[in-house]
Formats: C-alpha cells, structure tokens, sequence
C-alpha cells in the first residue's frame, strides 16, 4: 500500500517538479561521468551503448563499446557484418540476443534508408527495441520527451515518490511514467533522463544510498519517511536457479579439434562451443558425452580423460561444464543438434565467438600450465 502523500512529493504541484528537475540537472552536468556515448550525437552510436548498457554494468560496457564502434563505425558497417563477425565483437558481454537483435536492425535500418528512426514509435518497432531502449536513444539522440524507466530509474522514483507497488506490475509502472512524464522539459530531456540514471547508479544504489549527499534528498519521501530507504522499490522474492552438470568434447580428428555452432533461437545462440549436452541421471561424463556427440552430430568417438570442469552461472540457471579429451573414431559429421560444425585447428579457436564457459575451460588449462595437443589433451 502507497504511504501518504506529504508535502514532499513533487507530482502535486509542477512547480516542484520543475524545480527537481533543475536541481538534477546542476547535479548531473557538474557530477556525470566522463563516458564514450556521451561524447557523440550520432544516434547509432547512442543505440549501440543503450543495447550493451541492458543488463550489463557500465565498467564492463566501455570496452567492449569502444572495441564495437571502431569495428563497425556506422550502421551500415554493422548491416553488412556476417553473424560471426558480430558475435565475436560481443564474446565476454552475455545475453547473446542483443547482438543478434541489434545486427538484424541495422540490417532493417538499412534497407529503410540507412537513418536511425527519431521517433518511439518507429524505434520500438526495430528488433531488441523496447519500451526503456525506445525512450532512452528517442530521448538522448533526439530530445523527445519520453521517460526512461531503466532499474536505476525505477528505484530513484520509488524511494522519492514512496511507491510501494511492485514495478512489475503494469499499474505501478504507469504510476512511475507519470511521474517521469512530469519531469520531462521541452528541451533536453536526454540529460534529464542521464541525471536520473546517474542519480541511480552513483547515489541511491539498492543498498547503501547516500542520502546525505544526494543533490534530490529534499525531494525523496523515502528517506524522510522510512527507516529503511532501501525497502524500496518492492523486491520480488529470489528464485531458486536450477543447476545442471554439462559434458562438452574436446575431440580431436588429427592436429584438429571440432566446433559446433549452437542453433538459432536458443539459448548462446549462434556460439561456437565444444559440442556436448546436459548429463542425464545415471550417466557417467563418458557415457554422456558419447551420446550427445551421435545425437547432434552422428559421428562415434572415443573419451578420454576429464581435463577441466568449470562453475558458471546465467540469468536462469548454473552449470557445471565438464571438458572431456575425446577422439573421432567413425562417420562423417552432420548437422542434426547443431547448426554447422567445423574442424579446426588450436590457433583458430580464438578466431570464433564462444560462450564464456568454454573460454573458461581454456583458460583454466592455459593457467594450469597444460598445452591443448591431441596427443595429451594437458
């Protein structure tokens, strides 16, 4: 349930919410951190940094922003990119869709003109595009007056408004656009939108906000109010995330060793991985392995030893990835679990985009002190 309104909550009277939003503003323009993106006006580049920025920390986006712009500077550069190109330009940076998505639209982009859409409507329509990134590249490339409601943002609003409904919910949402919608000025609502993402990021963090130094604090009820700001915004209770134990080959026919690419649609779509499956009950790391190669790819091989196992976690689940020395012994593979293979030699293998885990495998055997051979496997 909403707490009362007060006199510090801003909605009431626009005079205030003018007032808070020059306050952002002084805050932001004196406080921002120095960031790639905000150091152009070219709306691709400004959709670029809002598509990595999603669900991804700011520290970890710069590089691999700065590596991808001067890769492909432009967004036909990117529409005439091959898949593999983009995905390896992407490897490390997870939720794999967003490349994939970003590729195609700049694909469409391209076929409509070459221009970035300058408006909501037009940009929500782009693939990967949705109602935060929408307002985000409208706003900041554009000066549309359309709020953004990133978690940063969401959790500024709650705590200054006192919302207490879940910002799940399709009503509490509404009730915080409103309130972003009060914020926006005719002119430069991209910075607004940035102070109130910035506020978020560096100030009113989930735990340990600063409200003593926070440029709004007059404004927040949350702090006023409650002993706990930080029992805002309503926190969804924590699913417990399966774990699953995952065999992967490192097989080797000669001096080279086979890759397959994962299918379109899935989950690490597009990522060439060492080929394996999930261990099913009962079965032994051999047996599995075994299996899953005749499954996906119709060849028989024999397994060696166990040369490294990796814990890595996604948004839905945790894996153990076991990586087994194993060797073609019949048929000529085919693409039935797959979407292609290849033969390839240890060289080369940096030359594709895999998925973290089996980068990690090679770089626990590179720091082990073990050289990837067919003859030893370590």
């Amino acid at each position: 349930m909403k707490g009362k309104t007060t006199g510090s909550d801003w909605r009431v009277d626009r005079r205030r919410a003018r007032r808070l939003q020059q306050r952002l503003l002084q805050w932001y323009r004196v406080s921002r951190r120095d960031l790639p993106w905000r150091r152009t006006a070219d709306p691709y580049r400004i959709w670029v940094s809002e598509i990595m920025l999603q669900q991804t920390r700011v520290d970890t986006t710069v590089d691999y922003y700065e590596r991808f712009v001067a890769r492909f500077p432009t967004v036909e550069d990117l529409a005439t990119a091959t898949p593999d190109e983009v995905l390896k330009l992407w490897e490390g940076l997870g939720y794999y869709s967003r490349a994939r998505n970003l590729h195609q639209a700049a694909k469409d982009v391209v076929a409509r003109g070459g221009v970035v859409p300058d408006t909501y409507a037009e940009l929500l329509d782009l693939p990967g595009i949705g109602p935060y990134t929408a307002a985000a590249v409208a706003s900041i490339a554009y000066d549309r007056p359309h709020p953004v409601l990133d978690g940063n943002v969401q959790r500024v609003l709650c705590r200054m408004l006192r919302v207490e409904g879940d910002p799940r919910r399709a009503a509490t949402r509404q009730e915080l656009i409103a309130a972003g919608d009060l914020l926006m000025p005719s002119t430069g609502a991209g910075d607004v939108n940035q102070a109130l993402m910035e506020l978020g990021a560096r100030v009113c963090t989930p735990t340990k906000p600063d409200c003593p130094d926070c440029p709004v604090r007059r404004w927040c009820r949350a702090q006023a109010e409650l002993e706990d700001p930080t029992s805002l915004p309503l926190k969804p209770p924590r699913r417990t995330r399966p774990h699953v134990e995952v065999t992967a080959g490192i097989i080797w026919k000669g001096q080279r060793l086979l890759l397959a690419r994962r299918p379109p649609g899935g989950m690490l779509a597009g990522l060439w991985e060492f080929p394996g499956g999930k261990i099913e009950a009962g079965e032994t790391l051999a047996a599995c392995l075994q299996r899953e190669i005749r499954e996906e790819l119709a060849i028989d091989i024999d397994v060696g030893t166990c040369l490294a196992s990796v814990d890595h976690e996604y948004t839905h689940l945790s894996i153990t990835l076991h990586a087994l020395q194993a060797y073609w012994r019949d048929g000529e593979p085919q693409s039935i679990g797959v979407d292609a293979w290849k033969w390839v030699t240890v060289k080369q293998l940096d030359e594709y985009a895999m998925p973290r885990a089996d980068r990690r495998i090679l770089e626990r055997l590179a720091a082990e002190g073990h050289q990837l051979t067919p003859d030893t496997g370590a």
